[in-house]
């Protein structure tokens, strides 16, 4: 189930991340920008319980987020840039770390890290902030699922045809969520038109 960001925030948002001038500084506002809008319509449907309060008028009977925390998963490093806006918007969020680095030559992610709280019974937000070939999020919806994440959302700033389809062929269900669906994968497995390396643009390296 793929959902597109529409929203005239994200479409300015997406076009200074893709300008090759845009400076580390600059990047990592933006990203945090482009996450939170991201955070905020990737969990539309999270379920909410009746709370009784009392106005500075008269007593009301309102809607809060359940105690069950969720829990967000950064694939490393890039993944680390979206992370935030979570924290930020969340009364209760847990962090989990999946490490996947991509093989330039053959575009295979290996892993080589993971530190995941209790999943079981909870939502988990996978973030990553281009879905390239789709590799690297499968093997880290596999991780997830095989630590008993059954819940689990995909959320990335920009997407390939590509990665979508092959994150749909393992797991046709699973709601991913991007800002931006790019056209192709160029010879060496990068997003066109994209953005280049996210990660490198983030931490200027």
């Amino acid at each position: 189930m793929l959902h597109v960001l529409d929203h005239p925030l994200a479409a300015h948002v997406i076009t200074h991340l893709r300008d090759k001038t845009t400076k580390p500084a600059t990047f990592r506002t933006l990203c945090y920008q482009i996450s939170l809008l991201l955070a905020v319509e990737a969990t539309r449907t999270l379920p909410t319980v009746e709370k009784a309060i009392e106005t500075p008028l008269e007593a009301l009977t309102g809607r809060v987020l359940p105690a069950e925390p969720l829990v967000v998963v950064p694939i490393l490093r890039a993944g680390l840039g979206m992370v935030q806006p979570f924290l930020d918007i969340f009364p209760d969020v847990s962090v989990g770390y999946i490490g996947l680095e991509r093989d330039h030559t053959t575009a295979i992610a290996r892993s080589y890290y993971c530190k995941l709280p209790p999943l079981a019974g909870r939502r988990v937000l996978l973030v990553d902030p281009m879905l390239a070939t789709g590799g690297s999020a499968v093997k880290a919806i596999d991780v997830i699922r095989a630590q008993g994440g059954a819940d689990v959302t995909l959320v990335s700033i920009v997407s390939s045809p590509e990665g979508v389809a092959e994150v749909v062929a393992h797991y046709p269900k699973l709601p991913i969520f991007t800002a931006a669906l790019d056209r192709e994968l160029n010879a060496r497995k990068y997003i066109l038109p994209g953005l280049g390396d996210f990660g490198d643009r983030l931490y200027g390296t």
